[in-house]
C-alpha cells in the first residue's frame, strides 16, 4: 500500500515544521530509527544530529526538546491512523462493518507506506508501542493536554466513540472502548514479544492476525449485533 499524505501535528510541538525541508524530514526519519533502536532514554539531539551530519543547534531550531519531538511523532503516528480509518471507511454505511474496517485500520497501520519516504511506519508504531505512554504519562500531562498536544488522539477515540454508539446506541462507555482497543492493541503487542505470559495472543515476523481477532472478539462481546 502507498499512500501519499500530510499530516500536521499540532503547531506548538515545534518550532520549524520539520516536513517542510530536507533537513527536517531527515529529522523525523532518523529520530524514528534511533528512538526505535537506542531508546527514548539514550536518544539524544547530539546523537541525533551525528547521524545526519548536522549540529545540535540545527535540530533545536525545529524542537525545542526531546520530549515535543516524540509528541510529535506520536502525534504523527494518531494522525496517520486517522487517515487510514477515513480513507479505509470512505462510503461505508453500515457501524457493523466500519468497526471492523476501523480494527483492522489500527492494525494495518503498522505496515510500511512508501508514500511518505520520511517515516518509517514499522519503526514508529515500535515507539508507540514502547515510548507512546511517555507522552502523556508525565508531571507536565495537564499543561501539555490544555495546549492541545493530544487533540489527534482525542479525535480519533471521538471518531471511534461514534461508530461504537451507532451499532450499540446503550452502551455506556463508547470512549472507553475506542481508547480501550487502542492501548489494548499496543499493550497486547509489547506483551507477546516482550512478556508472553502477560498475553493470550502471539507475534510472529509482525503477523498481527492475532490482535485483530482479540480486538473484534472484545466488541463483539460488547456490542449488541
Amino acid at each position: 500500500m502507498s499512500i501519499e499524505i500530510r499530516v500536521s501535528p499540532n503547531e506548538g510541538l515545534y518550532l520549524k515544521e520539520p516536513q517542510d525541508s530536507n533537513l527536517g524530514r531527515k529529522i523525523i526519519q532518523h529520530s524514528i530509527l534511533l528512538i526505535d533502536e537506542y531508546g527514548f532514554e539514550s536518544f539524544t539531539f547530539r546523537k541525533l544530529a551525528a547521524e545526519i551530519n548536522s549540529t545540535e543547534a540545527s535540530v533545536y531550531r525545529y524542537f525545542e526538546n526531546k520530549h515535543l519531538l516524540l509528541l510529535y511523532l506520536v502525534n504523527w503516528y494518531w494522525e496517520w491512523v486517522n487517515a487510514l480509518i477515513i480513507i479505509n471507511t470512505m462510503n461505508v454505511e453500515d457501524p457493523q462493518k466500519k468497526l471492523r474496517i476501523i480494527i483492522q485500520s489500527l492494525v494495518s497501520a503498522s505496515e510500511d507506506n512508501p508514500g511518505v519516504e520520511y517515516v518509517n511506519e514499522s519503526n514508529l508504531h515500535n515507539i508507540v508501542i514502547a515510548e507512546g505512554w511517555k507522552t502523556y504519562h508525565t508531571k507536565e500531562v495537564d499543561d501539555d493536554n490544555s495546549k492541545g498536544f493530544f487533540m489527534s488522539y482525542k479525535n480519533l477515540a471521538n471518531a471511534v466513540s461514534k461508530v461504537i454508539s451507532e451499532i450499540d446506541p446503550d452502551f455506556k462507555y463508547p470512549y472507553t472502548l475506542a481508547t480501550s482497543l487502542f492501548e489494548m492493541s499496543k499493550d497486547q503487542i509489547y506483551f507477546a514479544k516482550h512478556l508472553p505470559k502477560l498475553t493470550d495472543i502471539s507475534v510472529k515476523e509482525n503477523d498481527l492476525k492475532d490482535v485483530e481477532a482479540m480486538l473484534n472478539y472484545f466488541v463483539d462481546k460488547l456490542l449488541k449485533k
